[in-house]
């Protein structure tokens, strides 16, 4: 390679294949400084193999005969892979890949006790104020998820850092105590605990294990579960649901989120036909609890099945009167027995039915 020709490339190239041809001092060095030592880097591979010939003619046989084996020379990185390496790592960095939004949105849901599920959308100009505000920090900088756990007070409390890349516009994230609340940031974090946040999510709680507001399996599509996971999310709290994920959860199901009184009613809601509206239900109650893990449990006499972490969760009929439900633990050997008697009463009463007028509404 001549020096015209590695005067094309930049200094920060020519420092890479500087660094690798093994020349000393490459950090410290100008641009023709660079390209006088590649060259001559290149005249010394050029005559190595004359010398390497003669040192394996001498080397083929050391000691008592045995074979000498000659070291494997490590690949060079050539400029174009260089080029590619940089390029896939500038991808990874990059949280706002090919995104056009128009502004930064960082939305948090609940997917059940010990699982949350964030979206993002960011703008590219949001990335490039990250770059710029990180100086010589951005580029071991790392794109990360940071958890909060948000007290009853309102103050957040950092728990962990999520590594994250760019190409991806979704995470799940494992949490732990539920029921429990939870906030995310998502920015970038440099070497030296410096952040640079670029987006902060509404708050969450995470809803108790075995309650009938948990989602069950798993939700691969999100216009399955919209209404349930709107509700976990915290909808229909009095505080109300952050407007992010109002937003995002009504562009994706191309519908509106909220109380039924405030979406499903409307001129279209009017009874056809002259049908009368029906309305019947049943109840069931979930009975869940913890126990040692190798304990066996009966509920009402059933026995119930023990999850590695001894909990345990059975869902049983709830009939209209008072019921007595026993609940017993027996160690493997039988030898030691807890019991627990749980007293429940279903009461139902139905109201007269009452109608309204659509044009009203």
């Amino acid at each position: 390679m001549t020096a015209s020709t590695l005067r094309a490339y930049s200094c920060k190239d020519l420092a890479q294949m500087a660094r690798s041809e093994g020349v000393s001092g490459w950090h410290a060095m100008r641009k023709d400084e660079l390209v006088d030592a590649l060259v001559k880097a290149a005249r010394r591979r050029k005559n190595a193999p004359e010398r390497s010939s003669t040192k394996r003619a001498t080397a083929r046989t050391t000691g008592r005969g045995t074979r000498a084996t000659a070291p494997t020379a490590k690949p060079r990185r050539t400029p174009a892979r260089i080029s590619s390496m940089n390029r896939t790592a500038s991808e990874r960095k990059n949280l706002a890949g090919d995104s056009a939004a128009a502004r930064d949105r960082l939305v948090v849901m609940v997917r059940d006790p010990y699982w949350l599920h964030a979206v993002w959308e960011l703008s590219p100009q949001s990335v490039e104020r990250a770059r710029s505000a990180l100086g010589p920090a951005w580029h071991a900088a790392r794109p990360v998820l940071r958890l909060f756990r948000v007290a009853a007070d309102g103050s957040a409390k950092p728990l962990r850092q999520i590594e994250i890349h760019g190409g991806v516009r979704h995470w799940y994230i494992d949490v732990a105590d539920p029921p429990s609340s939870f906030r995310l940031e998502i920015g970038y974090a440099t070497s030296t605990a410096q952040f640079f946040s670029l987006a902060r999510s509404n708050t969450v709680t995470t809803p108790t294990p075995g309650s009938e507001e948990m989602v069950d399996r798993n939700w691969a599509d999100v216009a399955d579960n919209a209404d349930r996971i709107y509700a976990m999310s915290g909808g229909y709290s009095a505080d109300g649901v952050s407007l992010e994920l109002q937003e995002l959860l009504e562009e994706r199901l191309r519908r509106k989120l909220g109380r039924p009184s405030n979406t499903r009613y409307g001129a279209g809601a009017a009874v056809v036909g002259g049908e009368t509206l029906k309305l019947a239900l049943d109840a069931e109650l979930i009975v869940f609890g913890s126990t040692s893990p190798n304990a066996h449990v009966t509920v009402q006499g059933e026995p119930a099945e023990i999850r590695p972490d001894g909990g345990f969760a059975v869902k049983i009929h709830l009939p209209e009167r008072r019921q007595v439900i026993p609940v017993v633990a027996s160690s493997p050997d039988g030898v030691e027995q807890r019991t627990v008697i749980l007293g429940v009463e279903r009461n139902t009463k139905v109201l007269d039915a009452s109608s309204r007028d659509s044009n009203s509404i």
